[in-house]
């Protein structure tokens, strides 16, 4: 029965001791698994002295963050295998960012970084080597005048395109082509008005001055009569009048009058 005991008892310790030796070695391999990532920040011109103080380095957003030696240097500990973007914050100079993939095996390689094609390997030397490329642009530069926001004005190319355009068709143009003065003058003969067509404001002239007239004429001659309509009518070279006359003694009478005998029927 003792023995039985003992025997149980130590199944039971060896047991233990096993639980704690795997803990042991998953913890141990968990360890080595994490790793480093190491690189230099470089600011022409000014001392890391200046800046580092305000600088911070961020892997994966803020995932693991990391700060600068005083020789400008800095270490990112405890960062397990994957794909990541290293990025150095300072309220004063701005840096470009650079992705690491970290392999399973600790291999680390440093490649700029593209969001259009993520596929697109571009190599950079590892540990990391950041420029900065200048103060960051916290104010747009205004705009200053220039001759071409000038000479691209809508207003400016309205006005110039036209003038270059008569000055120069002539030089392309040959005027002294027999045709092609022929249809130069076509064309203007079309954009001409038709001079047999009478001209309206002498016409409108002519007519209400021989209304009044005709209308003296007719009160002195001891007539009373109303002029009720007239219309006239345009068509093509030629103008045809309609005159309604209605008169207070007569009847209705219609007249149609050419306008080549307009003036001598009024």
């Amino acid at each position: 029965m003792a023995l039985a005991l003992e025997v149980l008892v130590v199944s039971r310790l060896l047991c233990f001791l096993l639980v704690l030796r795997l803990g042991a070695g998953s913890e141990a391999e968990g360890v080595g698994e994490k790793f480093k990532i190491e690189g230099r920040a470089v600011v022409p011109g000014v001392r890391p002295q200046d800046w580092i103080h305000t600088a911070r380095v961020l892997v994966e957003g803020e995932e693991h963050v990391g700060f600068f030696k005083t020789d400008g240097t800095f270490t990112v500990n405890d960062v397990p295998s994957g794909s990541y973007v290293v990025e150095i914050v300072s309220p004063a100079y701005r840096f470009e960012p650079v992705r690491v993939d970290i392999t399973s095996k600790g291999k680390i390689r440093a490649r700029h970084v593209n969001y259009l094609k993520a596929s697109e390997v571009i190599r950079l030397p590892y540990p990391i080597q950041i420029k900065s490329t200048g103060p960051p642009p916290y104010f747009l530069k205004r705009e200053t005048w220039g001759w071409t926001d000038f000479l691209m004005n809508p207003m400016v190319m309205m006005m110039i395109l036209p003038l270059l355009i008569i000055l120069l068709l002539p030089k392309v143009v040959n005027t002294n082509d027999p045709d092609m003065r022929r249809e130069m003058e076509q064309s203007m003969n079309m954009l001409n008005p038709n001079h047999e067509l009478p001209d309206v404001s002498e016409f409108m002239t002519r007519l209400f001055s021989s209304k009044s007239s005709k209308s003296g004429s007719g009160s002195k001659a001891g007539k009373s009569g109303v002029l009720k309509r007239r219309y006239v009518l345009f068509r093509h070279d030629r103008a045809v009048i309609y005159v309604y006359r209605h008169f207070l003694f007569d009847s209705e009478p219609q007249t149609m009058l050419d306008y080549n005998g307009f003036q001598d029927n009024l």
